[in-house]
């Protein structure tokens, strides 16, 4: 792609997750007000958090990395991409299916490696019985992602990415549901997981259909081309997992803690918000541009590409990490404190969105520098760095527990990103160019930081002197809309004095 059509890309994918983590946001807003951090709303948590553990190994941990650049390659030379996406399909397909059996009568150990500190408790059968109604959306939602992987590898990002949207409208359907007809509300919940799961599905094989890639089920064969995708699949998948010890480790401390399984659901919803804008935007439409790039032997235009998606990720990242860091209270306060949802239970979360804040930039560095690795169809490397990295969470979140609480969960997994962004950086230099910065990027990373950092002054010093506002009846939502205002436009108008970006790179976006 060129790149004010790559951009054009990122935005595409961007407008759509910024959608979706705004209807997630409903969902949880939801979630607090009915739930609150008690135990109906932790065992839910725990349940959906099941599911979406092991796709990451199946879907975006393995086919994602894996599929997408061997696709591509077929897509680019024309050698049948059709015949080698419906045998992926079916293999995939059969695997969940058998895995998706075997969890159901697993379920009880699978919820005690979630959370053991459920224990013994009325969480516990709670957890169980949830589990087993959401976990077939691994089936779905699995599919899902490798059709969506056809459709970004051809171009065509809208269906995918607006995907996500149907799963958050459906569970807060349910909620809502629920509530009127005075039904359990985390069962409502659980039920409308794996419904989320087929209507996903259904709308991102329908978009590939229409654009002549139609996956027609079949019994799965093993053929030359899989077992290869396998080979290159099996440590992507692995690094993968190791990304999801890291949640499990996270989610084992905080079962410790009353609450804090929320309190960590909670943070992890409003500093997902700017990385599934970012980072999943980045990572969805820069490897199968570079897959074909590097296809085609376009190295000048990939190092471009990288280039293009760093300055991008940092320009929207670096001050959503500031204002997380600066002024975390009046965001949670405003989006979840009410109904069950105490102010306790805000200025604890607002303590693990400060941390997540600190990480913000290394998890969108590492969307952007992995495609490198996987574009090449080197697998290998990620997951022994992703590896050293859970062992730097493991040792902060169980070790710094007896002294951080829960927050030692959140604050292991930021300091594991750094590392693994760092060895990610570092192990870049020997494909030469690719990952190198071009003097476009050093000319305005540091005025982008530069711009950020006198942002967050500003916001932290009109809290300290007009916070009360934001606690006024009436005042809540209009106090933080000119908050969150004021800081993009600060933040806007510095980048420009600083020449972080230009009015005439805006021009060419806002033409595109």
């Amino acid at each position: 792609m060129k790149p004010i059509r790559l951009l054009s890309a990122f935005l595409t994918v961007g407008g759509w997750t910024l959608a979706s983590r705004v209807f997630g946001f409903g969902r949880d807003i939801l979630i607090a007000a009915l739930l609150g951090a008690g135990p109906v709303a932790e065992a839910f948590l725990v349940a959906f958090a099941l599911p979406n553990m092991f796709r990451r190994f199946f879907a975006e941990g393995a086919f994602n990395t894996a599929f997408v650049p061997m696709f591509s390659k077929k897509l680019e030379q024309d050698r049948d991409p059709l015949t080698f996406a419906r045998d992926a399909f079916a293999g995939l397909g059969g695997i969940l299916i058998v895995f998706t059996l075997i969890a159901q009568l697993a379920m009880p150990g699978l919820v005690l490696l979630m959370a053991s500190g459920f224990a013994d408790d009325a969480r516990f059968d709670m957890a169980v019985q949830m589990g087993r109604i959401t976990f077939p959306y691994i089936l779905f939602i699995s599919l899902a992602a490798l059709l969506s992987g056809v459709l970004n590898a051809l171009g065509r990002f809208t269906a995918a990415a607006a995907a996500p949207v149907v799963l958050n409208i459906i569970l807060v359907i349910a909620m809502l549901t629920g509530a009127a007809l005075g039904a359990d509300i985390g069962m409502a919940l659980a039920w409308g997981v794996p419904l989320a799961g087929v209507a996903q599905l259904v709308l991102v094989w329908i978009a590939a259909s229409r654009a002549g890639f139609r996956i027609v089920p079949h019994r799965p064969r093993l053929t030359p081309e899989l077992k290869r995708l396998a080979i290159i699949a099996f440590p992507a998948a692995m690094a993968g997992g190791v990304m999801q010890i890291n949640l499990l480790v996270g989610r084992q401390v905080a079962s410790f803690f009353d609450g804090a399984v929320a309190y960590l659901n909670y943070a992890d919803r409003l500093y997902q918000l700017p990385l599934g804008v970012v980072g999943i935007a980045i990572g969805v439409v820069l490897l199968p541009d570079l897959s074909r790039r590097l296809g085609a032997g376009d190295a000048a235009g990939g190092r471009d590409a990288v280039n293009r998606a760093a300055e991008f990720s940092l320009a929207l990242a670096v001050p959503a990490a500031v204002a997380l860091i600066m002024v975390p209270l009046p965001l949670v306060a405003v989006l979840f404190q009410r109904g069950a949802f105490e102010f306790r239970d805000a200025a604890l979360t607002a303590q693990a969105v400060a941390a997540y804040g600190w990480g913000l930039p290394a998890f969108v560095l590492i969307k952007v520098i992995s495609p490198v690795f996987f574009a090449r169809e080197d697998t290998k490397t990620p997951f022994r760095f992703a590896a050293i990295s859970m062992v730097v969470n493991v040792v902060v979140a169980v070790g710094a527990a007896p002294w951080l609480g829960f927050l030692a969960a959140a604050w292991g997994t930021t300091l594991a990103a750094w590392v693994n962004f760092a060895l990610l950086w570092r192990a870049s230099r020997r494909f030469g160019d690719a990952a190198k910065m071009d003097p476009r990027l050093v000319h305005a990373a540091p005025r982008i930081l530069l711009s950020a950092a006198l942002m967050g002054l500003l916001l932290a010093l009109v809290v300290r002197f007009f916070g009360e506002v934001i606690d006024l009846p009436g005042w809540r939502y209009p106090a933080l809309f000119a908050l969150v205002l004021m800081g993009a436009v600060t933040y806007g108008a510095l980048a420009l004095v600083t020449k972080a970006v230009t009015l005439a790179g805006l021009r060419k976006v806002v033409r595109r």
